[in-house]
């Protein structure tokens, strides 16, 4: 299983969930924070592959709690307004911790 997985310059980041260093969540019960740690991660896992976030051309944004749309669209806006990547947020019944509110994937484009 891979975080990101390049071919030629096109890069898949998988679910990305809201995890520390020590696989604890972060932000337990604040979606917000959740997605931030969700972006530095799937940041971190760009720049290993020589990309970064100004390279994502989609985004996809799993929520357990669909009105939690707005406070994780806000960071998502902190990260990508300028980058204006598609982007899809949609609601799911679960992850696999239920502590859990976000998960993110990540396509991004080397040019």
């Amino acid at each position: 299983m891979s975080r990101a997985v390049q071919i030629g310059c096109s890069i898949a980041v998988s679910g990305t969930a809201p995890l520390d260093a020590e696989g604890r969540t972060v932000g337990v019960g604040d979606p917000g924070a959740q997605m931030r740690r969700c972006i530095e991660i799937a940041g971190e896992s760009l720049a290993e592959l020589g990309a970064g976030l100004e390279d994502v051309i989609r985004t996809r944004t799993l929520l357990t709690r669909i009105e939690d749309w707005e406070a994780v669209a806000s960071v998502h806006g902190e990260y990508f307004s300028k980058i204006r990547p598609a982007n899809t947020i949609m609601e799911v019944s679960r992850f696999i911790d239920p502590e859990w509110l976000v998960e993110i994937e990540d396509d991004a484009v080397l040019t």
